[in-house]
C-alpha cells in the first residue's frame, strides 16, 4: 500500500509530504469522507483525489491531500467515522519502504496486489519445455527474468483498467446544480461506460454508485435492496424510467419525423438535433438501427426548409439509395457552410454600397414634395439585373452586379446634385424674401 500510495501521488501530481491513504467501505460518498478525516484537526482541511477499489480487502483505498505537511508524529493509525462508529486504517508517509530495498518492494507490491511467494514461485514453471543448453546456469537466469515479467505483466493490468475516466456527478434535483451535469450527458457517458469497460458487472455497479447522489442514489440503493445481483444496465434502465422522458419509442419517432429547421438555424445545427432525437428513438426500441442512415437522410430532406439550394448543391436527393453515414453528412455539409460564409465575405462590398444607396435615396426623398418624389417609371431599375421598368420580386432576368453597380453609383451622383440645386435655390429666394422685406 505505500508504495502504491507514492506512485498514485506522483500520477496525481501531489507532494507525498500532503498525502495520506485511508482504507474506507465501498459505499462511503467523498463527503463523507472528507468531514471523517477533518475529524484528525492536525490534518486541517482535507480532500479527496482519487479512489481505488482494492480487492483482497473488498474496500477503496482513498488518496487524501492535506492543505498543510501532514505531521508525521501525530496522525494516528486509523480515524473513527462518527456515522457508523467503524475505524478506517491510515497510511502516512512514514510507512514508506526504502527505495534501494528490493526485498520490501517486491512484498509491498505482492501486498497490493493480494499475491503471496507462491504465486510468483508458481510462474517460475513455464509450460514450453525448456531448450537444451551446454550452460544450466543460462536457463535459470533466463526462466527467473521470464517469469518476474510475466508476473509483473499481470500486476500492471488491475491497475491499468482501475484508472478510468470517473463519471460526473449526477443528484436527480432540479433545477440542475452548476457542478453537475444534465441527465441525459451523464446518461451518454454511463452507457458508454457500460458498454466498452473490460472490467467485471461489479466494477461497472461501483462506477454508477460512486457518480450518484441525493434522489438518485437513493433509486439505485433500490434497486440493490431488490435485486443484489442486478447488473449495471438494470441501474441505468431504473435511472433512465426515473429521470428520463417518459416517452415511448413510437412517440418518439413520430415527433423525430415532425422535426424542421428554424429560420436562424444552420444546416449542420440541424443535423445535429436529428442526430439526437434519432438516437433516443433507436435507444426506445421506436426504429431499427440499421437503418439509421436512411431515415436521418430523408428527414433532413423533409425538415431542411432554409437550405433548400445547398441540399440542391450537395445532390443529396440522388442518393437516398445509398445514404451516407452521419459523419460523412456533416462534414459535407461543414464544407459547403464554410464555401458560402466566404462567398459571401467576398461580396460584402456590393451589398454595403446597395445599402448606402438606398439608405441615401431615403433620406433624399424626405426632403423633396410630393410631386417630386413620383419617380418616372423609365427611370426605375432592378437591383438584380440592371434593367429598367421593374423591380426585384418580378425580374425573371440573369443576375447582373456589375451592371446594378454601375447604375448605383449614378443614382447617388444624381441625388447629390440634385440635392446642391436644392439648396441653392432655397438660399436664392431666402435672399430675396428678406431683400424685399428691407425694401
Amino acid at each position: 500500500v505505500p508504495l502504491l500510495r507514492n506512485k498514485w501521488c506522483r500520477g496525481e501530481g501531489l507532494e507525498e509530504a500532503k498525502a495520506l491513504l485511508v482504507l474506507v467501505p465501498e459505499e462511503v460518498e467523498i463527503a463523507q469522507i472528507e468531514e471523517t478525516m477533518e475529524t484528525i484537526k492536525c490534518l486541517g482541511r482535507v480532500r479527496v483525489r482519487g479512489r481505488l477499489f482494492h480487492t483482497p480487502l473488498s474496500c477503496l483505498m482513498v488518496l487524501c491531500e492535506c492543505k498543510q505537511s501532514i505531521p508525521k508524529d501525530n496522525v494516528p493509525k486509523e480515524v473513527l467515522d462518527p456515522h457508523t462508529g467503524e475505524k478506517w486504517p491510515i497510511v502516512t508517509l512514514n510507512e514508506c519502504a526504502a527505495p534501494d530495498d528490493f526485498a520490501v518492494k517486491l512484498k509491498s507490491l505482492l501486498d497490493t496486489e493480494g499475491r503471496t511467494i507462491e504465486d510468483l514461485q508458481r510462474l517460475f514453471i513455464s509450460p514450453a519445455p525448456p531448450q537444451p543448453s551446454s550452460d544450466p546456469s543460462i536457463n535459470s537466469t533466463e526462466s527467473v527474468l521470464q517469469a518476474v515479467g510475466d508476473f509483473l505483466e499481470k500486476a500492471r493490468k488491475p491497475q491499468a483498467e482501475g484508472g478510468y475516466r470517473r463519471l460526473r456527478l449526477f443528484s436527480g434535483n432540479l433545477p440542475v446544480p452548476l457542478s453537475e451535469d444534465p441527465f441525459d450527458h451523464w446518461l451518454e457517458q454511463a452507457w458508454l461506460m457500460v458498454e466498452e469497460s473490460d472490467c467485471t458487472d461489479k466494477e461497472r455497479r461501483r462506477r454508477l454508485m460512486e457518480s450518484l447522489k441525493g434522489p438518485a442514489l437513493e433509486i439505485a440503493k433500490s434497486v440493490r435492496e431488490s435485486d443484489p445481483e442486478a447488473g449495471p444496465v438494470e441501474y441505468l434502465e431504473a435511472l433512465e424510467s426515473a429521470f428520463g422522458s417518459a416517452e415511448s419509442g413510437d412517440d418518439l419517432y413520430f415527433a423525430f419525423r415532425l422535426m424542421q429547421q428554424q429560420p436562424s438555424e444552420k444546416l449542420s445545427d440541424f443535423l445535429r438535433r436529428l442526430e439526437r432525437a434519432l438516437t433516443k428513438v433507436v435507444q426506445r426500441g421506436g426504429f431499427q438501427g440499421s437503418s439509421k442512415d436512411k431515415a436521418r437522410l430523408e428527414q433532413l430532406l423533409r425538415g431542411a426548409v432554409a437550405s433548400d439550394l445547398m441540399l440542391i448543391n450537395l445532390r443529396l436527393r440522388e442518393r437516398k439509395s445509398k445514404p451516407p453515414t452521419f459523419l460523412q453528412l456533416l462534414s459535407e455539409i461543414r464544407t459547403e457552410e464554410e464555401y458560402e460564409a466566404s462567398r459571401r465575405k467576398d461580396t460584402a462590398p456590393d451589398s454595403s454600397l446597395k445599402l448606402a444607396t438606398v439608405a441615401a435615396v431615403e433620406a433624399n426623398s424626405k426632403t423633396r414634395t410630393p410631386y417630386q418624389n413620383r419617380t418616372p417609371l423609365g427611370e426605375q431599375f432592378c437591383y438584380r439585373c440592371g434593367e429598367n421598368g421593374h423591380f426585384v420580386a418580378k425580374c425573371q432576368n440573369p443576375e447582373n452586379q456589375s451592371k446594378v453597380i454601375r447604375k448605383l453609383i449614378q443614382t447617388v451622383k444624381t441625388l447629390k446634385e440634385s440635392a446642391a440645386t436644392s439648396t441653392r435655390n432655397a438660399t436664392d429666394t431666402d435672399c430675396h424674401v428678406k431683400q424685399g422685406l428691407l425694401t
